[in-house]
């Protein structure tokens, strides 16, 4: 199969997750776009043989999220206007819980997504966030952490 028909069986399978993984990093729905882009346009340069869809689907998110990532660099900023957009039931208490991730410092706001909302495993997440297992494990600590502080309301992130 021609590498730019695989491409698009890519994009119609794997694009609502590494939009809303681009997202969750971002807070910005511009950026996610250009992320989730530029992972495309990657596959397409480097053509990577990668064995199976969950690989591809790896690669891509890996792709995508540090394009999120770098582009949150670039900007020197940490927006959460459009994030609760993607996250299911936006009331009550859920509301407050996706308002408290979205103030999360990016790469715990990054892993608690990939972790709760994608399944990754921290050894996957800290493949994709390009650091090690631990340090993948660290963020998630910190981040439900700060989340159990400031639900409680002892802390404002």
């Amino acid at each position: 199969m021609p590498h730019s028909d695989r491409l698009e069986e890519l994009i119609l399978s794997h694009s609502t997750a590494l939009y809303k993984a681009a997202l969750s990093v971002t807070g910005n729905i511009p950026d996610a776009e250009d992320a989730v882009q530029e992972a495309y346009l990657k596959y397409l340069e480097k053509c990577p043989k990668l064995d199976g869809e969950g690989r591809e689907k790896a690669w891509l998110m890996r792709v995508a999220v540090n394009a999120a990532l770098d582009r949150l660099r670039d900007r020197k900023r940490h927006p959460t206007g459009e994030l609760l957009d993607i996250y299911p039931a936006p009331e009550g208490e859920t509301q407050e819980l996706l308002e408290s991730i979205g103030r999360l410092p990016a790469n715990e706001r990054a892993a608690v997504h990939l972790f709760y909302y994608e399944g990754y495993t921290t050894d996957e997440i800290a493949k994709i966030l390009k650091c090690r297992p631990g340090t993948a494990r660290s963020y998630l600590s910190r981040a439900r952490e700060r989340l159990r502080q400031e639900l409680k309301g002892e802390i404002k992130l």
